[in-house]
């Protein structure tokens, strides 16, 4: 299977992942989440970690339940701006814009494991919570759906349920918490490289390079 060239085709800043900005009760409240889950953190260790009072924390957030929310959605929206980026990146090309767009989840997946490691937390938020971190989830799951049928409307890629591809390529994607450490013997950018690759084959992208050629006519004698 051909790859898609991962040189830089535009502006390569949403290869870049930086530690994100949050608040200290966000920044506490994550490792506490991430050490003990979010069942197991209470508002008290929270507060205590933070250095400030369990009714400061309730007048920033409201409830446990809202910190949770904040950190979601400031990781999903984080996700998706950096997708719109990375596809845009792509230029004109299905392929190398779902490579992009997988390259740039997987990066922000690997780099910065805590908050995506929050995935599994989101069975604790009341509907109306769930509902609000959905509508920013979509817009991922819309986009890379998008790609994928412009490739396939195109005869770049082939394959014969655009949606469920879209849905199998994320999950994939959303796995990586569950086994990715950063002590490992993989670095952030070769995961991405070969989620980008597998990516591609499960849509079944062809390179041109790869397509075979047709005979030319014979002509009669």
């Amino acid at each position: 299977m051909a790859t898609v060239s991962s040189s830089v085709v535009g502006n390569p800043h949403w290869r870049s992942v930086d530690p994100p900005k949050l608040s200290p009760i966000l920044v506490h409240a994550l490792d506490a989440f991430y050490e003990n889950g979010f069942h197991g953190t209470s508002v008290r260790e929270i507060a205590q970690r933070v250095g400030v009072t369990i009714p400061a924390l309730y007048y920033h957030h409201g409830s446990k339940e809202g910190i949770l929310l904040a950190l979601l959605e400031y990781s999903t929206s984080d996700v998706l701006a950096r997708a719109h980026s990375a596809k845009a990146d792509g230029r004109d090309d299905p392929a190398q814009q779902l490579s992009n767009v997988i390259e740039a989840i997987v990066l922000r997946m690997t780099t910065r494991s805590r908050l995506a490691a929050l995935e599994g937390e989101v069975r604790y938020l009341s509907p109306e919570n769930l509902l609000r971190y959905r509508v920013v989830r979509k817009g991922i799951e819309e986009l890379v759906l998008g790609i994928i049928e412009d490739g396939n409307e195109r005869g770049i890629f082939y394959t014969a349920d655009p949606a469920e591809s879209a849905r199998a390529v994320l999950a994939m994607c959303q796995s990586i918490p569950r086994w990715y450490h950063a002590e490992g013997n993989m670095a952030p950018e070769v995961v991405a490289a070969k989620y980008s690759e597998i990516a591609l084959t499960a849509v079944g992208y062809v390179s041109a390079a790869a397509k075979p050629r047709k005979r030319a006519p014979s002509t009669p004698t």
